[in-house]
């Protein structure tokens, strides 16, 4: 185990000096000491693929650059790494985070991914070594990696598997939020509810036929430790994904459908607004529940301060979007998207920090999948 000092000294000094991605856990410790370096460029992205695009787009300007993500999203950048940086010939050293890895105890969600990982790098023809877990293998493993990309101009990746790089406890540096002058500071002192709160006062004022999808990380998980129920469906993992699935249930079901959403995972996938809008289910109740940081992972922070969601639903096709603070506003939201027709989208900004005593949903998917579509047809009495 290793201090993430330790492993970006010598890779900043042997060259590398623009860093981007998506967190995970496991990168705690890298990224918020990127963060927190002011001689480090260091640039958050929505996705992992749009980081290997940043990245791309760095070094045209001169940089060598790192891109950091999780391999539950080594997905998302198949198509930049094949048809990017592999005709253009665009070097980039990926820090890609091994969870799943077989032998390990992890999420159901990493399983399979795990266990592909290394033939998913082999298969993109980019070459990986461990990340160094010890200090003497520190530079011998950044220098590897910088000779390929010198000689081949294409990526290479280090796999970093679990407790590689010791938490030295490093918190976010706040970050500067950037608002055009027409909009209002928003404050701290703005903002009345917890997500644990705000998914409290939910459940009271959903009907009960109601179908309920949480978007994944601590909201799916707070919804669990708060009231697990088979109208509840958990996406653990897919991130951005909830509000899609929201759509293609709600288009075949007269059930009213609310997705829990988070700012991350929206960011994540925001042509899903465009989609609903077009299509415009009116039993759609779209509640985007806005902390501006990445929750999950350590409180990274998210560019959604700076992200009308309720005007871009509106101009999206939505029937209605509001933005709250409070427990009024999001109680009034609640009950007239209840009552109207949708799409309805409600954004609700919510403090930091999670509940306390928070659980893991201890059913398996598959359960939660079909437990959940047995509600969804299940015919209501008032049917």
């Amino acid at each position: 185990m290793i201090s993430a000092d330790e492993f970006l000294n010598p890779a900043t000094k042997i060259g590398f000096n623009f860093f981007t991605g998506v967190p995970c856990s496991f990168l705690t410790p890298i990224i918020n000491r990127v963060i927190s370096d002011k001689k480090i460029n260091y640039l958050p992205a929505t996705s992992e693929g749009e980081a290997v695009a940043i990245a791309a787009g760095a070094w045209l300007a001169g940089k060598k650059t790192v891109v950091m993500c999780q391999n539950s999203g080594l997905g998302n950048t198949v198509n930049p790494l094949t048809s990017l940086n592999y005709p253009f010939k665009i070097p980039t050293l990926l820090i890609v985070t091994w969870r799943g890895q077989p032998g390990l105890k992890d999420e159901p969600q990493h399983e399979l991914m795990g266990e592909i990982t290394p033939q998913l790098l082999n298969d993109l023809k980019i070459p990986y070594e461990l990340f160094p877990s010890d200090s003497s293998s520190i530079h011998k493993v950044i220098l590897k990696a910088k000779t390929y990309m010198d000689k081949t101009s294409l990526p290479f990746a280090l796999l970093m598997q679990k407790g590689s790089v010791i938490d030295d406890g490093l918190e976010s540096p706040p970050t500067k939020t950037k608002l055009s002058s027409q909009k209002a500071k928003i404050t701290f002192d703005n903002i009345e509810l917890s997500r644990e709160e705000a998914l409290r006062l939910s459940l009271q004022y959903t009907p009960e036929e109601s179908a309920i999808i949480a978007t994944t990380g601590k909201t799916g998980r707070e919804l669990f430790t708060i009231l697990d129920q088979p109208k509840n469906f958990y996406t653990v993992g897919s991130m951005g994904c909830a509000s899609a699935i929201g759509l293609g249930l709600s288009v075949n079901t007269k059930k009213p459908v609310m997705v829990i959403d988070g700012d991350g995972a929206a960011l994540m996938k925001m042509g899903n607004i465009a989609t609903i809008g077009y299509h415009r289910p009116k039993n759609f109740v779209h509640l985007l529940m806005d902390n501006g940081t990445h929750d999950s992972t350590g409180g990274q922070k998210t560019v959604s301060d700076n992200i009308e969601f309720s005007e871009i639903a509106i101009s999206c096709g939505y029937s209605s979007g509001r933005k709250c603070y409070s427990k009024t506003c999001l109680h009034d939201a609640l009950l007239y998207a209840f009552k109207y027709d949708g799409p309805h989208m409600i954004h609700l900004k919510t403090h930091t920090g999670s509940m306390s005593n928070l659980g893991r949903p201890t059913i398996k998917p598959d359960t939660i999948a079909r437990r959940f579509k047995n509600f969804i047809n299940k015919k209501s009495l008032n049917s």
